[in-house]
């Protein structure tokens, strides 16, 4: 997806008209058209602004190079939230977790994961040293 695509599809998904959005970021409703139709690129500043107000990354809003595969046709992720794409799971129930993943997370070779899971809502991942940090802070403030 392109930058005027994510702009377009978060405007909508807020449900802002072109007029209303462009008030939001301090711009004409002719330069916002100007922004989706791609005729034009915004500034870093209007990027920041657009960014705060649909609730994304900038990374995220910019982001030219986002397949379908990537975010599994979802879109733009709220802030704080990640799609990672599809992992394949091996012979013996390995996975590799993206790069990206790992980065944000600061997982390193050598962690240790705990696998959590709830038949209703999946499994989930956490660093044991942040596990324990989040049992340790529970008991002090019992």
């Amino acid at each position: 997806m392109s930058f005027a695509d994510n702009l377009i599809e978060l405007r909508k998904y807020h449900d802002y008209s072109q007029e209303e959005f462009a008030n939001m970021i301090g711009v004409s409703r002719q330069t916002l058209s100007k922004y989706e139709t791609g005729e034009s690129l915004p500034d870093i500043e209007k990027c920041k602004r657009m960014a705060d107000v649909f609730g994304v990354s900038m990374d995220d809003l910019i982001s030219f190079d986002k397949n379908e595969e990537d975010n599994l046709g979802l879109g733009v992720p709220p802030k704080g939230k990640h799609i990672f794409g599809i992992v394949k799971v091996g012979e013996k129930g390995q996975i590799v977790i993206p790069a990206k993943a790992r980065k944000i997370f600061d997982i390193n070779q050598g962690d240790n994961l705990i696998v959590l899971g709830d038949e209703g809502q999946g499994i989930a991942l956490i660093k044991e040293k942040g596990l324990l940090n989040l049992l340790n802070n529970a008991r002090k403030n019992k």
